[in-house]
């Protein structure tokens, strides 16, 4: 479970800083893998509105941080998107990676490919201003509303707190940080009841991914599902990510993984499957373990592709009904 802090405000440890670290330890407390990005110091382009994107799938603007953030995007269960009020309004610096989610927004509405995480995925907005105004945070809000749609996680509401102007004024209000670490623990709690499931292959790059997908879109109220290879690939499979699109499922954004990296949450996985690796596969401790031996498709063509793609998918479907192939 990724929790993904996107800090909207330039100054460092400054109220909105203090204010999203709060909400990251609730989260944290809650076993998840927190990070926080500073977004005013990530070189993100604003949008061009050449609608390359409503075309093609991708921003024409390729040499900037923003594909490091659709990445995280795409990972996250829960986005906490926290930003100071500069006139009624975000601060141009994280209005650019809004701006920018555009193509996500074009992938989920024009090409009509699903992120299996947007079923279950959250967002939620903190946000701190200096002024009292009653409408203070009408924009912002209506902002965030639309963004978190975008990026497809359901809005969760927000926290704003009105004459935050001086340095430090946030950790002197008698509730700000509390509720903030609150709704962070509210948030992830619910997700980290969920069993843990982890899939195996090589280079992570085809079956792993693919299985991974299809349990978070068939099944990702109940399952926490990951995966990872030993000798991850430096790319998912193009092949396998046309096959899912086929399917309507977008892989786009993926990245294979390392053992390294797997989030270890302080519990073991419940499932780890391998998937028929041409070597063995590193494993996690867990209370099941399965091999669906499964042929590799890397290197064949799109239609060998497709037909283990369906055989994932009618595995997975078992899984999560309980009577699928066990060992």
């Amino acid at each position: 479970m990724f929790i993904l802090g996107l800090m909207g405000s330039p100054r460092e440890k400054g109220n909105t800083d203090l204010l999203l670290s709060a909400f990251l330890e609730g989260a944290q407390g809650k076993g998840a893998e927190v990070m926080k990005v500073d977004v005013a110091f990530k070189h993100i382009a604003p949008c061009q509105g050449c609608r390359f994107c409503e075309q093609q799938g991708f921003c024409r603007l390729q040499d900037d941080d923003m594909g490091e953030m659709n990445y995280l995007l795409r990972r996250a269960d829960v986005v906490a998107l926290a930003t100071p009020i500069f006139f009624y309004a975000p601060p141009a610096q994280i209005k650019a990676l809004i701006d920018r989610s555009q193509a996500l927004w074009a992938r989920r509405y024009i090409l009509k490919l699903a992120d299996p995480k947007a079923p279950f995925r959250r967002g939620f907005l903190l946000a701190v201003g200096a002024t009292k105004g009653k409408e203070l945070f009408t924009g912002t809000n209506l902002i965030a509303k639309y963004f978190f749609d975008a990026i497809g996680a359901r809005y969760e509401g927000f926290l704003g707190f009105r004459q935050m102007e001086a340095p430090g004024a946030i950790a002197r209000h008698p509730t700000a940080l509390a509720d903030a670490r609150k709704k962070g623990e509210e948030l992830t709690g619910g997700l980290s009841r969920r069993r843990r499931a982890l899939f195996l292959c090589r280079e992570n790059a085809c079956r792993s991914q693919m299985a991974e997908a299809f349990l978070q879109y068939h099944g990702g109220e109940q399952f926490d599902a990951q995966s990872a290879g030993d000798q991850p690939a430096p790319e998912v499979n193009p092949l396998a990510i046309e096959a899912m699109a086929e399917q309507g499922i977008d892989l786009a954004f993926r990245r294979p993984r390392g053992m390294d990296e797997i989030e270890d949450q302080g519990r073991p996985f419940d499932i780890v499957v391998q998937m028929g690796c041409e070597q063995s596969c590193p494993l996690t401790p867990s209370g099941r373990v399965e091999d669906w031996e499964l042929e590799d498709p890397a290197g064949r063509p799109l239609e060998f592709m497709r037909t283990i793609r369906d055989a994932i998918e009618k595995r997975v479907k078992l899984l999560i009904k309980g009577d699928g192939p066990r060992r």
